[in-house]
């Protein structure tokens, strides 16, 4: 009997946030919550286990329960180093990622990417939003990591260059693209509260 799991959510939250005054967004409240814990969520009934990739206050996001795991170097190399380490610590075979900051993002659109990439039978599918693909919302699986190893080893960091390189589907999202909203700064985050009240 296998009882690996099978799927594995990944929490983006590794990055610097520099528009942010450098606060670490996953921990910043959005309506008085984490924004992190809208992630943890969405994932609770899509993903067998999941795990949040950080690289700094990781006894706040260890706080959440779930395994906190940060990058393979410590210089903050973007999203897909967060998706590199995910694929080396997961034992699952496809990984669903999404990142800290996105709190519009609900457990039925992560099963859309899943349902998307297992039909088509394809490597990795990425969320669109009709007229831009959002790199950071992802069905992977993990076989791809020693691409990605190497992809990231040539000093490559563009996601949507990697992606390409795949055997890659777009998840369509064109009907709600609103719901990619990520918080960059304190002002979007007052204003999308204000919007949704």
């Amino acid at each position: 009997m296998n009882h690996q799991p099978k799927i594995t959510g990944v929490i983006l939250a590794g990055g610097l946030a520099r528009r942010m005054n450098n606060q670490d967004k996953g921990l910043i409240n959005y309506k008085g919550r984490p924004m992190v814990s809208y992630a943890i969520a969405a994932l609770a009934s899509v993903a067998d286990v999941s795990i949040i990739n950080a690289n700094r206050n990781r006894e706040q996001y260890q706080a959440f329960g779930l395994p906190v795991i940060a990058d393979q170097t410590d210089s903050f190399d973007g999203p897909l180093a967060g998706v590199l380490t995910a694929m080396l610590y997961a034992e699952a075979g496809v990984l669903v990622v999404m990142p800290c900051d996105s709190p519009l993002i609900k457990a039925e659109h992560l099963q859309k990417l899943l349902a998307t990439r297992a039909i088509n039978d394809s490597d990795v599918a990425v969320a669109f939003d009709g007229e831009r693909l959002h790199p950071v919302f992802l069905a992977v699986k993990s076989s791809l990591r020693t691409s990605l190893k190497d992809y990231l080893a040539s000093g490559q960091r563009k996601a949507d260059h990697w992606l390409k390189q795949q055997k890659m589907v777009e998840a369509d999202f064109s009907d709600e693209p609103e719901i990619f909203v990520n918080i960059n700064t304190l002002t979007e985050l007052s204003e999308l509260e204000a919007k949704s009240l």
